[in-house]
């Protein structure tokens, strides 16, 4: 029996993967995954076999990692980010079941929330939420409500997938939401492919950020009442020079 391992491949460039990652991708017999995240690291692997589904196939490829690891292969599925944040770890598990073979490994990467926020300054040293505005697993209604508690509680707010083709007014539609509750000059930031070519950043207020042109290459940061720009730096203080 083979093994399934979960990898968190970072940001996309070789730099930001950790060891673990790296060992693993070195080790396996199969990746597969999202075709943008197979390009990724392709090159860097040579000799591997490879296998990509679209999408909207996530359970496709899931299932057939675990399919090579019932025939005896090592199968590493990688995942953009984290592998378990808004990655495939869960959903191979589920797949699985109750069944305890084949071995599932999980192995985590640096999630968009922290590659970006370091590109930015600081924007997260105190609590933070993670929220992304795809409504295609989530209704829009549910997202609404975490939008809504996480402003109310005032914590620092990162939006994964702020747009698409099929959604472009998303990211309008929760600035929305959160300007019911935050100042329309509560800072913001927007950075586009991180750790990957053309990687930039741009900082603006909430109501600038309302009719900011977004894709899914964007994370955006929504800071707290007590964020403030540094020179060209987003900076969440947590209050240690108060202590």
């Amino acid at each position: 029996m083979g093994k399934v391992i979960v990898v968190g491949i970072g940001p996309g460039n070789y730099e930001n993967m950790t060891i673990r990652a790296d060992r693993a991708l070195q080790s396996c017999d199969v990746i597969i995954g999202y075709s943008v995240y197979v390009d990724l690291v392709q090159e860097q692997y040579p000799g591997k076999e490879y296998y990509t589904t679209p999408m909207t196939q996530e359970a496709k490829r899931c299932q057939m990692a675990l399919d090579f690891a019932e025939q005896g292969k090592t199968a590493a599925v990688v995942c953009s980010g984290d592998s378990g944040i808004y990655g495939m770890a869960a959903l191979i598990y589920e797949l699985r079941g109750e069944c305890a073979v084949p071995e599932i490994e999980v192995i985590p990467g640096l999630t968009a929330a922290c590659s970006g926020a370091a590109v930015l300054g600081a924007p997260l040293t105190h609590d933070f939420a993670v929220i992304s505005l795809s409504d295609r697993l989530t209704s829009w209604e549910t997202i609404e409500k975490r939008l809504e508690s996480a402003a109310e509680a005032d914590l620092s707010i990162v939006l994964y997938n702020p747009a698409s083709h099929s959604r472009p007014d998303h990211l309008r539609r929760a600035c929305d939401i959160l300007l019911r509750h935050l100042p329309e000059d509560r800072l913001c930031g927007v950075v586009r492919n991180i750790g990957r070519d053309g990687e930039s950043k741009s900082l603006m207020n909430l109501r600038e950020l309302r009719t900011a042109s977004v894709d899914m290459f964007c994370t955006v940061f929504i800071g707290n009442a007590m964020t403030k720009k540094i020179l060209q730096n987003m900076v969440t203080p947590r209050g240690y020079r108060n202590v």
